[in-house]
């Protein structure tokens, strides 16, 4: 088992930057799939990243190019690196684990407790 806790969340302005951090705790998160998911209020949870253990990469259409997904096996974390931000990015957003690299929200196994993004206009 893993356990994930998110941070970096918070109020930024839009055209600003954030860095969300997953800390995991248990089995080292180098042995599965990371996910970065988001949800907005009365919208479904999507996955807006996700990297495999091989380092493969996905990114929804609509981060492309603005979002980076990482991970450092060393430290035991992934990150997700968010620049120009929209106030359509404005989500909690959460880190997942899976055994297979897929966008599958059922997929995932395992859940942090999510952080909330807010970006102003």
């Amino acid at each position: 088992q893993v356990q994930l806790v998110e941070s970096g969340g918070g109020l930024v302005q839009a055209g600003g930057s954030l860095r969300l951090s997953c800390a995991a705790s248990g089995r080292s998160s180098s042995t599965y799939t990371m996910g970065w998911f988001r949800q907005a209020p009365g919208k479904e949870r999507e996955c807006v990243a996700a990297m495999s253990r091989s380092g493969s990469t996905y990114y929804a259409d609509s981060v492309k190019g603005r979002f980076t997904i990482s991970r450092d096996n060393a430290e035991n974390t992934v990150y997700l690196q968010m620049n120009s931000l929209k106030p359509e990015d404005t989500a909690v957003y959460y880190c997942a684990a899976a055994t297979i690299f897929t966008v599958r929200r059922g997929s995932y196994d395992y859940w942090g407790q999510g952080t909330q993004v807010t970006v102003s206009s």
